[in-house]
């Protein structure tokens, strides 16, 4: 393929994900874009009792059922000659990890704060993580629909806690949290929004014009116009200046006001973010940073899930494109099997809608059929490549329990279904030496993963567990130089656990900090770790 008509499709492409603390309206705003892009044609809140439907991208039952999202999600479509991947995230801290990982594959990140709330713990923590990978920030303040705080306030907040600077790409009309419509920055424009009562699930239309139009003067109101031209002015005389070079490094981020559930300010975003949103970005890797633009195919696995479709019982890897042209049957390196593969079955989606593909671009987010062969961050790549890309970050578990099959009859099962979530990343499987398959300690980030493991294995498997809790909060992986150490090698370490990880590396699991800190005295030839010692240390 000419490397012209290769830069083409790069620079079309926007791959983001977005991120928020739980019930911030991420779910929802992921909708409204679809519904501006075309790709849905009427959107499903995820609370919207009075439809019965559901957010496209919370596709899993028990995401409906419970009104959040547990795993993340990958939406494709095109908008205005844009080809443009979203990947939904779960908001709630107890799956930081799949955000974390998802943050690997994107090239920047949407940022919504609830108007009402302000920057909120979760928020605080993803949006570190953003800033260690340098990648651009856009911020959608949303729900501005309702009571909120004062529009400079949060412009603070957001300086003060997150320690970015905001430019307003648009400012609300209205005062004390009554607001009618947004003052577009850039084209000196009023934009007023009409109610149509469909609750956000059509398109709404809207009324535009300048704010010296007199007309606008008197559907304002004096007090809401004069608050207006006063906000206006105070905004171009002491707030930051436009700057693009700052929103690239992700030291400004551009602020969009707006109601994701009645689609305030909705279409004004998303054609702002795809004019200053970057395309797909250089990967550093072990032969030196790879280009998009690199005619050398390049991917990495950054997501595993099992039974998206349950009629078929299937397991997709996703793969997200780093370089070069994909192609439906070609066969590439894997660098952890140091095989071929031949990459079959290649599928793009609309949450777990899917479309087999012929062919994808730097930027895109692929769906590969796995026979059991990918493992999260594992690289793919041409045979003249023969590169790797960094390993994603580990994150040590912070509560476990004993898990086993109710009905010992359905063991194969319990197997079966234990492995696959293990593989996907959802819980990390450990196990007691000498002690067989019937049971496994699980250790997950938080509580909330354990019931989606319990309904997981018993919707998706037919497997209905026991779980019993334990009283550990630290796991260390451990070494020791020339010495397999065994659960008796250690001193000081009688209430500890002393079990194996899924690649047998020994693993201590400790009720507190202070129980490792008394171990750690009490064996100084013994090398603690909080990540396993061949991969990389979690992001804080």
């Amino acid at each position: 393929m000419p490397i012209t008509e290769l830069d083409g499709e790069i620079q079309r492409r926007r791959t983001f994900a977005i991120i928020s603390h739980p019930d911030a309206g991420k779910t929802t705003l992921t909708e409204k874009l679809l519904l501006y892009g075309g790709a849905i044609h009427l959107a499903g809140s995820v609370k919207s009792r009075k439809t019965q439907r559901h957010a496209v991208s919370d596709w899993m039952e028990i995401e409906k059922q419970r009104g959040i999202s547990v795993t993340s999600s990958v939406l494709q479509f095109d908008y205005d000659g844009f080809r443009i991947n979203i990947l939904d995230t779960p908001g709630h801290q107890d799956f930081s990890e799949d955000t974390y990982r998802t943050l690997m594959a994107v090239d920047s990140a949407v940022m919504i704060i609830d108007v009402a709330k302000g920057v909120e713990a979760q928020t605080k923590k993803l949006f570190q993580v953003c800033k260690q990978r340098h990648i651009p920030i856009f911020t959608f303040v949303n729900k501005l629909d309702r009571f909120g705080k004062n529009p400079f306030d949060l412009m603070e907040e957001i300086e003060q806690v997150l320690g970015i600077r905001a430019y307003p790409m648009n400012w609300p009309i209205g005062v004390e949290g009554n607001y009618t419509g947004v003052y577009n920055r850039k084209l000196a424009q009023i934009e007023l929004f009409q109610e149509d009562g469909s609750h956000g699930q059509n398109i709404l239309p809207s009324t535009k014009g300048g704010v010296d139009d007199p007309a606008f003067r008197e559907i304002l109101g004096e007090e809401v116009h004069q608050s207006l031209c006063d906000d206006i002015e105070l905004l171009d005389a002491a707030g930051d200046a436009f700057d693009q070079e700052l929103i690239d490094k992700g030291e400004l981020t551009p602020m969009f006001f707006g109601s994701a559930m009645t689609n305030f300010g909705v279409q004004n975003f998303l054609e702002e973010y795809l004019r200053l949103a970057p395309p797909p970005a250089v990967h550093a890797s072990t032969v030196g940073d790879i280009e998009p633009n690199d005619e050398r195919f390049t991917a990495f696995v950054f997501k595993i899930q099992a039974n998206m479709n349950p009629a078929h019982r299937d397991r997709l890897a996703f793969i997200r494109i780093c370089s070069g042209k994909f192609e439906r049957g070609m066969s590439v390196y894997h660098d952890k099997s140091d095989k071929m593969i031949k990459l079959a079955q290649p599928q793009q989606f609309l949450a777990q809608d899917r479309t087999i593909i012929e062919e994808a671009f730097p930027g895109d987010i692929v769906g590969l059929f796995d026979p059991g062969v990918f493992g999260i961050g594992d690289t793919l790549c041409n045979t003249d490549a023969k590169l790797r890309f960094p390993d994603f970050p580990v994150f040590p578990p912070e509560q476990f329990a004993r898990v086993q099959a109710k009905d010992t009859m359905k063991r194969k099962q319990f197997l079966k279904g234990i492995t696959q979530l293990t593989q996907e990343g959802a819980v990390q499987l450990f196990q007691q030496p000498d002690i067989g398959t019937e049971s496994y300690i699980v250790g997950t980030c938080g509580t909330l993963q354990f019931e989606v493991l319990e309904y997981r294995l018993k919707n998706e498997y037919g497997v209905d567990i026991i779980m019993q809790h334990l009283p550990y909060e630290v796991a260390r992986w451990i070494e020791k130089d020339g010495e397999k150490l065994t659960p008796y090698s250690l001193r000081g370490a009688d209430r500890a656990m002393f079990v194996l990880d899924s690649k047998e590396r020994p693993v201590l699991l400790i009720s507190n900090e202070w129980a490792i800190r008394w171990i750690m005295e009490n064996n100084p030839d013994v090398t603690f770790s909080i990540v396993p010692p061949d991969r990389s240390n979690a992001m804080e």
